[in-house]
């Protein structure tokens, strides 16, 4: 069983790598600047629910997995930086007419399975959580349920982290004035890309 003291240390070593950017944190303060706190929300819904998957996925045997899906990760890896680079671009090239964030659309997957496969789009994600959770678990207790459990607290923990992010962001953009929105546009297009390309170079663990 996880001894409160395990869950509480677990809780802060997660904020503490949660807060620092990465490429999906990118992509809700893009979404949150340009279609308010509301995209960047839903943005982190869909990446809670991928961090859930890769904790079951975890949980069931980590080697066991990996070696089942083999070099598929690599392509989940790529397409998900194509993607990312390509919204970015198409940012770059909007016109600047995306008025207020209430009339802004969104992305025709939705911001919800964008957020969700970006997210997997990441391998590193599971490597990760591979060689943070092990850390936590008492190999004399039931492995399946702590991993579970710890898994659990760090995508709440990560989510309620990104939740700052798409606050601050959403109320960012609520502020731009409708001269100061194609900046808005530019500075999220530049995050998107450069989150593709973090993405795209990112080595396999």
């Amino acid at each position: 069983m996880v001894t409160l003291a395990t869950l509480l240390t677990v809780a802060v070593a997660s904020f503490l790598l949660a807060i620092v950017p990465g490429p999906t944190v990118t992509v809700i303060v893009a979404n949150s600047l340009r279609g308010g706190t509301k995209a960047g929300v839903l943005n982190i819904a869909g990446t809670f629910v991928a961090d859930v998957v890769l904790v079951i996925i975890l949980a069931f045997g980590l080697k066991t997995v990996i070696g089942f899906v083999g070099e598929a990760f690599f392509w989940i890896k790529v397409i998900g930086a194509a993607y990312l680079i390509w919204i970015g671009v198409k940012m770059l090239m909007s016109d600047g007419d995306i008025g207020t964030a209430g009339e802004v659309k969104p992305p025709k997957i939705g911001y919800f399975w964008q957020g969700f496969f970006v997210l997997l789009a990441n391998p590193k994600a599971l490597f990760f959580l591979g060689a943070f959770i092990p850390q936590f678990i008492d190999p004399a207790g039931d492995t399946f349920s702590q991993t579970l459990i710890l898994g659990l607290t760090f995508a709440v923990v990560a989510s309620l982290s990104d939740c700052i992010y798409a606050v601050l962001a959403g109320r960012a953009g609520r502020m731009l004035t409708r001269s100061r929105v194609r900046i808005a546009e530019i500075a999220g297009g530049i995050c998107l890309i450069g989150g593709g390309i973090w993405l795209a170079l990112a080595k396999r663990v």
